[in-house]
């Protein structure tokens, strides 16, 4: 068992209804393009592919797809849409789990890496995703750039969300790389909000491709978003791919 928070039942029931945007065609679509080509005629496998937000469409796209979840109750949601045949996933964590065969590819999007709260443990997740790869695979991560220009001298916190239903920012310790993301969601109209928040360690691209290395794995290419827009010093986020050589 790594370090991430299990995902309950209750926020995997709510989960697909609250990420609606994130499930929208204008998102999903340059997603599902970006990581179909570089699958080609092979097999994905998606770390945490919890409620199959992407899983899904890319199966239903003729990419053979399985999965790995750490979380009983998101991977439960994932099955009302897709059987076991059809979209296999192998319950465990994503630095540690192994599924039987080899994969062109192996992706992790939406942040999700920085659920694993030690450096350790994201470079054994890289060192997982090399094992599972076939000579010529990509292993691709999509992750924001953590946005600490945004802080001023003595202060902790950067919003990220303030909408009429949800209020949502993030606070750092700088010296453990460790974000808190707080959420206060309306829920209905009586003006109450359900507080929640989830632990995160957050690294640098640099940093991530030192584990790349240290797996075996070559940096291929850094993009600023899935239509391939540049990656800058202005860019919030990457999309990244490392190749397992040949």
């Amino acid at each position: 068992m790594t370090s991430s928070e299990l995902w309950t039942r209750a926020t995997a029931e709510r989960y697909d209804a609250e990420e609606t945007g994130m499930s929208s065609a204008a998102v999903l679509g340059p997603t599902l393009d970006f990581l179909a080509e570089l699958a080609g005629d092979g097999r994905a496998l998606e770390f945490a592919i919890g409620t199959g937000r992407v899983g899904v469409p890319l199966s239903e796209r003729g990419v053979p797809v399985a999965g790995i979840e750490l979380s009983e109750p998101m991977a439960a949601v994932l099955r009302r849409k897709a059987d076991e045949e059809t979209l296999p996933v192998t319950m465990g964590d994503m630095a540690t789990t192994v599924v039987p065969g080899a994969f062109s590819l192996v992706y992790l999007v939406y942040n999700t890496i920085t659920n694993l709260l030690t450096q350790d443990e994201q470079v054994a997740c890289f060192r997982n995703a090399a094992r599972h790869l076939a000579p010529g695979g990509r292993f691709v991560i999509e992750l924001g750039v953590p946005p600490l220009r945004f802080l001023p001298p003595g202060q902790v916190a950067v919003p990220f969300d303030v909408s009429e239903r949800h209020l949502g920012f993030d606070t750092f310790d700088l010296v453990e790389q460790i974000l808190v993301s707080h959420h206060f969601t309306r829920d209905g109209d009586d003006g109450r909000y359900r507080r929640e928040n989830s632990r995160h360690r957050y690294a640098w691209p640099a940093e991530l491709d030192l584990m790349a290395k240290l797996a075996g794995l070559e940096l291929e290419k850094r993009v600023a978003d899935w239509n391939g827009s540049p990656f800058t010093q202005e860019s919030a986020k990457h999309i990244s791919v490392w190749r397992k050589p040949a």
